[in-house]
């Protein structure tokens, strides 16, 4: 798989589409810390997002969508200066039958629909630590065509309630997080760490070929010549984009794949050390004890004894 396909297949995402929010102005919502990411989708009206404490006041249209990635509590507004009401308790009491939350007296003139990402604790900062704050995507962005078409859909899911709507809301969301994520990437090539480094040609050809074939016995002139590079120049490239040189990076990942394996998996420790490129078992724990302060035999005890 890509990088980031095989991120998403370690991070275990859950996900859960909320209910549709309509609104007549003036409104504003003041919602409390949350794990892991949210995001809004806006489909009539425009309103203002805003972090506390974290950052300013940004415009949403419709059409837009923006991004929550660090927990911290967050605001939503027809106008910043409009004072915030309980959010989560705005949403618990205004709930209708058909699922649509109305909020206010008159027109519903703003619109929009939000979700819920949850990951696997122990792998949420591969994808968390790399990202802003807030992630905005305007409508008129060249790399949101496809979110348009989400929007459209999560529109017409949640107008009322229709057989199947758990199972299309879940899809919805994920189609909807991985098309920001590359929006985002599109707009801010110098994002942090392998993220951003998936956008440079050389050096995210280099980490394809590295998620691709984990187990292979990789050398740094190997993966250089491939991409045509030099060997210095390929190091010094792929340090600067990723954080860390060519060979710390795939060792880390290898670490990361087994790890998952221990906790999730039924094979033994040769077969996992094996599959992420060590012939020999005891070179494979001693690397594994090294990055996570414990054997593998350990941490498997351990994380299935949380099960």
């Amino acid at each position: 798989m890509d990088p980031l396909s095989d991120v998403f297949s370690l991070l275990k995402v859950k996900s859960v589409l909320s209910a549709r929010f309509e609104a007549a102005e003036p409104w504003a919502l003041r919602f409390a810390a949350y794990r892991h990411v949210k995001f809004v989708g806006v489909i009539k009206g425009d309103r203002w997002v805003w972090i506390e404490g974290v950052t300013a006041p940004a415009k949403m249209m419709a059409g837009d969508f923006c991004l929550l990635t660090d927990g911290s509590p967050y605001c939503f507004a027809s106008d910043p200066g409009v004072e915030p009401h309980d959010g989560d308790k705005v949403l618990a009491t205004n709930v209708g039958a058909d699922r649509i939350v109305r909020y206010g007296r008159g027109e519903m003139c703003a619109i929009s629909v939000g979700g819920l990402f949850e990951f696997d604790g122990d792998m949420s900062g591969l994808l968390l630590n790399l990202l802003p704050p807030l992630v905005l995507v305007s409508a008129d962005s060249p790399d949101a065509r496809s979110l348009h078409a989400a929007l459209e859909l999560i529109r017409a899911e949640t107008e009322s309630v229709r057989p199947g709507a758990a199972a299309m809301a879940g899809s919805l969301a994920n189609i909807v997080l991985v098309n920001i994520l590359r929006a985002h990437l599109a707009a801010s090539p110098r994002s942090a760490g392998w993220l951003g480094a998936l956008s440079d040609p050389r050096i995210g050809s280099a980490l394809r070929m590295v998620h691709e074939q984990l187990a292979r016995r990789w050398k740094v002139e190997e993966l250089a010549s491939k991409v045509g590079m030099s060997r210095t120049a390929f190091i010094e490239r792929f340090k600067d984009l990723v954080g860390l040189p060519p060979l710390e990076y795939l060792i880390g990942w290898r670490m990361t794949i087994a790890r998952d394996a221990l906790k999730t998996g039924k094979d033994n420790l040769a077969s996992i050390a094996a599959a992420v490129g060590y012939a020999s078992e005891t070179t494979f724990s001693s690397t594994f004890k090294r990055m996570f302060g414990q054997s593998p035999s350990r941490y498997r005890a351990e994380a299935r004894s949380k099960i």
